[in-house]
């Protein structure tokens, strides 16, 4: 990977585009929708906008959501960043927050207990959310040309071995 170049000149072509909107550029977006509630959701986050004339005016509709390299999110309404508040669906009460907080140390320690009881549950994703489980019941109803069949052949089978009536 140590080769000297063939030029010893600079030949990179200068970048005309602003700083800001480059970082907009590289960057990941993604399109969300905002439900009534002022509320989206983005990688089991909720992200709930703070009430004004544009957040109110994007109910109902789409909003650009940009994820920037260091982590960053930016919720953007027609070129305009919305406030907003993030709320994390999965988070945990640790150790370190029940000795932290010496007021809320009885609670912490009580829901901690209650998150110790009940785990949490691990989601499936796609597919496999509606993954079929038999029940071992049989369906009530109409029954299938299929078991219509069966029971017409059963019958035809069972009137064969009969021995004819006198």
């Amino acid at each position: 990977f140590a080769r000297q170049p063939r030029r010893p000149d600079n030949l990179h072509r200068s970048l005309n585009v602003e700083p800001d909107r480059l970082r907009q550029i590289l960057c990941r977006r993604d399109e969300r929708f905002v439900s009534r509630q002022l509320a989206l959701s983005y990688e089991k986050k909720r992200i709930i906008l703070e009430p004004n004339e544009l957040s109110l005016g994007a109910v109902g509709k789409y909003v650009d959501l940009y994820e920037f390299a260091d982590g960053s999110l930016e919720i953007v309404k027609d070129g305009i960043p919305l406030p907003y508040t993030m709320f994390d669906k999965e988070q945990r009460v640790t150790h370190a927050a029940v000795t932290e907080n010496k007021r809320l140390g009885e609670v912490l320690a009580f829901i901690k207990e209650q998150q110790e009881i009940n785990p949490p549950k691990i989601r499936r994703v796609g597919k496999q959310r509606t993954r079929y489980e038999p029940t071992g019941r049989k369906p009530t109803g109409c029954k299938s040309w299929l078991d219509k069949r069966a029971e017409r052949r059963a019958s035809e089978a069972a009137q064969r071995q009969l021995p004819p009536a006198e």
